[in-house]
């Protein structure tokens, strides 16, 4: 028996631009937010760090996994595979940024009151 081997085309054109749109109003918020600087959001902090920081860092995150998921075709892997990937991606990303405030929190410290000792 024959097998029937035409394979037809699908064009990716709206795919294209709906990503394109995505990412493009994400990195408009973030530039909208660093240009205009809301006060109530420079002005509040949580866990050691301002709002707006928080929120550059959450869209940073969006506009990455956004990425990984159209461009690494993770839309089309197997539900094992994607977890795999955002999991252990979402955890590392988490742990660098609490290592990062954690640390960047005590040099903030000992450069504005001089030695700090943690005693465990």
């Amino acid at each position: 028996m024959a097998h029937d081997t035409t394979h037809v085309h699908k064009s990716n054109t709206k795919r294209i631009w709906t990503v394109f749109i995505i990412m493009s109003v994400v990195t408009l918020v973030e530039v909208f937010l660093g240009i205009i600087k809301p006060e109530f959001l420079t002005d509040t902090y949580f866990i050691s760090l301002k709002l707006l920081n928080w929120i550059f860092i959450i869209l940073t995150i969006v506009k990455a996994y956004y990425i990984a998921w159209a461009f690494m075709h993770l839309e089309g892997e197997t539900k094992g595979l994607r977890r795999a990937v955002v999991w252990t991606s979402t955890f590392l990303i988490i742990y660098l940024v609490f290592i990062l405030l954690t640390e960047g929190d005590y040099v903030y410290e000992v450069m504005h009151r001089g030695n700090i000792a943690w005693d465990f």
